[in-house]
């Protein structure tokens, strides 16, 4: 292959990987599902500094972080906001005795293990993963969690790349 050739080859990559990120950005996971219920991150963990952990309490001792239950919503909000449209739908979960069908965001492959607790335990901030979320009024996947960044990240801290780590 000539130099020409390889250089327009490049080029061509080049251009369809920045369309690919463009499409990516504008129709994959950088949109935000539509939840039954409009909660605002930017509001709880910004506004009011709310930590991760207060509501997804089960990050600290489970594989998965977990969605807060009604019950820890309504902990707050039976003596506030009560006037807002989403807090009333709230309540109307709370008064039915429905959980609230939120619509999954953050998720890996079946094949991929993964333990919030052991990155909680080493102080990496919710942040690193799932991005600014605190300045989200609507969560989105705005970093992208794959193996290439999970192994960087390990070699970086210097904890096992060892396979079975996250492949069980």
């Amino acid at each position: 292959m000539t130099r020409t050739a390889k250089i327009f080859a490049g080029l061509v990559l080049f251009v369809v990987l920045v369309l690919t990120g463009i499409m990516f950005a504008a129709y994959g996971r950088a949109n935000a599902p539509e939840q039954p219920i409009k909660f605002s991150h930017k509001v709880h963990a910004g506004d009011f500094g709310i930590a991760c952990e207060y509501c997804h309490s089960y990050a600290r001792r489970s594989t998965v972080a977990g969605v807060p239950s009604v019950a820890r919503c309504m902990g707050c909000h039976k003596v506030t906001a009560l006037d807002k449209p989403e807090v009333k739908k709230l309540a109307d979960y709370w008064n039915r005795k429905e959980p609230i069908p939120w619509v999954k965001v953050f998720d890996q492959p079946d094949f991929v293990y993964f333990s919030h607790q052991p990155h909680i335990a080493k102080g990496i901030a919710c942040q690193s993963c799932h991005g600014a979320v605190e300045q989200m009024e609507k969560v989105r996947e705005a970093v992208v969690v794959n193996m290439a960044r999970c192994v960087n990240c390990h070699m970086e801290k210097k904890a096992s790349i060892d396979c079975w780590t996250c492949h069980k």
